[in-house]
């Protein structure tokens, strides 16, 4: 019987090859063997590549096999697409208690909705959320900070982190009071330092309870292609002892397994999913005590309870989705048309260049508030729209995080110092690199960077040469001592995303007068006539933004 299962999972996918010989072993020691499934960065993904159905699938048939098994996310479920957006995230704890989850972090997108939504999320979960770093001002953690499971023999801790840079990659005012203080920490102190002593609390905690492995579910990420930086997984392996493993988010990374040696000079095992289900995870603890990780990204079967809740939910959101807004007789794009990336797809360059898709979001702001100059950051455009029909899940794709329209007034050095903050991560990505309109500038990219940000990721000066030049408003020279209104919303006017912190506390002439999405959709048909034409055909924009080397 167990040989002829095994054939049928196999005949889907060869992925589970091999690992029949585990669950053979469980009879003749002491311990069964454990699948412990992750993933990170699903960004309402309910459907794409495996898709939660496939995961579903994947927890069954190890099942199946004889394995004890578990399903943990490691941040950034909520948010990300339509299906997050109206529902505030709810749709999604609806489907991961369908699966059965038995345990999450807060990744910094679980914030999007507001600290009130957000609790009201994990009271909505079945299963329970943890962080090791993540409490008020006066020293409460707001959730446990590790978490005992037993499972096929063994007894395992998990601990988990959030990354500090949540402060900035959300919205900063939903940490604070009405005055603006923080009365929320990640733990963000003393160039990773606090970090570091935060999870090394509770990784000391939960080996006191004698468990045999300790698990990291972490949402800090690696940075792959530069230094080392004090809020990153490895970063934080290097600094402390006791974890075995890293089941890491945060920077999309496909890492199925890298070792890091910790404070103590001993291996722990890192590992990453990508996004939007490209893998899942499988950590395997061994009868013998061995561990593992692995990725799959091949859809073996989907489960039907699975699917069924899916079905449901995208039938309730539908009708709303699939009404035609608009039309564009063009491409609008987030992408390099020319090049692709390590993966294969088109290259992602609104984060580092204009895109016409970019140009078009500014100009919405800028000319449905009236003011003198558009922003939007490139973090902030999340997808393509193809020529043809525009449809209501097309826009809000583009723009999902439900952010509020705004217009304030500004200094010419306001706007200055956020293009320099913009443009200092360059060459990499940057969320908030701007895109503009009613604006012009140039970047040199032979300057150095001297912009200084504080421990929570805000602007606080530039002390050297900038690399942002020959700014024109409206085709004159920027003035820095003279008075301009300035449309974006209020992510970074009022709140600071993006470590803008230049804007808050600027008059404000509108306030929070339209969703992200609604000021798109109202600029096409209200002000383009319902049709994006050619003047928005060039994928690279309208030469609003120059890059000189």
């Amino acid at each position: 019987m167990f040989k002829k299962l095994l054939a049928v999972l196999l005949a889907a996918s060869m992925l589970l090859a091999g690992i029949a010989a585990f669950a053979e072993e469980a009879a003749e020691v002491e311990h069964a063997p454990v699948v412990i499934l992750y993933a990170n960065d699903i960004h309402c993904g309910i459907e794409d590549n495996v898709g939660y159905a496939g995961v579903a699938a994947y927890r069954k048939a190890y099942e199946a096999l004889g394995y004890e098994t578990m399903l943990v996310d490691n941040g950034d479920a909520v948010q990300g697409d339509t299906v997050g957006t109206l529902s505030k995230g709810e749709a999604i704890i609806d489907i991961m208690n369908a699966l059965k989850y038995d345990i999450a972090i807060p990744g910094n997108h679980e914030f999007d909705y507001g600290m009130d939504q957000f609790m009201a999320l994990t009271s909505r979960a079945n299963f329970p959320y943890i962080s090791s770093n993540f409490k008020s001002t006066g020293g409460e953690f707001i959730f446990d900070t590790y978490k005992v499971v037993e499972i096929g023999g063994w007894k395992l801790g998990f601990v988990a982190a959030t990354t500090p840079d949540t402060f900035t990659s959300s919205t900063p005012t939903y940490f604070q009071d009405e005055n603006g203080n923080y009365i929320y920490s990640f733990c963000e102190g003393n160039d990773g330092a606090d970090l570091y002593e935060a999870v090394q609390n509770a990784v000391d905690a939960v080996r006191a309870e004698g468990v045999d492995k300790v698990i990291m579910m972490s949402h800090l990420g690696v940075n792959a292609d530069g230094p080392e930086l004090p809020y990153t997984s490895s970063s934080v392996i290097t600094h402390t002892t006791g974890i075995d493993v890293v089941l890491d988010g945060h920077s999309h990374t496909v890492m199925e397994q890298e070792i890091v040696k910790n404070a103590n000079g001993e291996d722990v095992i890192l590992t990453q999913t990508g996004t939007k289900l490209q893998n899942v995870g499988t950590l395997f603890i061994n009868p013998d005590g061995t561990i593992a990780t692995q990725l799959h990204n091949e859809t073996i079967f989907k489960d039907e309870e699975a699917q069924g809740v899916i079905d449901e939910i995208k039938a309730q959101n539908d009708e709303i989705l699939n009404e035609v807004v608009a039309s564009t007789q063009v491409k609008l794009t987030t992408t390099d048309p020319t090049a692709v990336g390590e993966d294969g797809k088109p290259l992602r360059i609104v984060r580092s260049q204009e895109t016409n898709l970019g140009d078009l979001c500014a100009d919405a702001y800028r000319t449905l508030l009236d003011a003198d100059i558009g922003f939007v950051n490139g973090g902030g455009i999340r997808a393509d729209i193809d020529a043809g029909d525009i449809t209501y899940a097309d826009i809000i794709s583009v723009h999902p995080f439900g952010n509020m329209a705004c217009k304030i007034e500004v200094t010419g050095q306001q706007v200055l110092d956020a293009l320099e903050m913009g443009a200092c991560e360059l060459p990499a990505e940057n969320g908030g690199f701007i895109q503009v309109s009613g604006l012009t500038y140039e970047i040199d990219m032979s300057v150095t960077p001297s912009v200084v940000i504080d421990d929570y990721g805000s602007f606080v000066e530039v002390t050297g040469d900038r690399r942002v030049k020959n700014v024109m408003v409206g085709g004159e020279p920027i003035d820095p001592e003279k008075t301009y209104t300035l449309a974006s919303h209020n992510y970074w006017l009022k709140s600071g995303g993006d470590g803008m912190s230049m804007f808050p506390g600027s008059p404000v002439v509108l306030d929070d007068i339209l969703i992200d999405n609604q000021v798109l959709i109202n600029y096409i048909v209200d002000e383009l006539g319902g049709v994006v034409g050619e003047e928005y055909a060039d994928p690279y924009g309208q030469g609003r933004i120059v890059i000189t080397e």
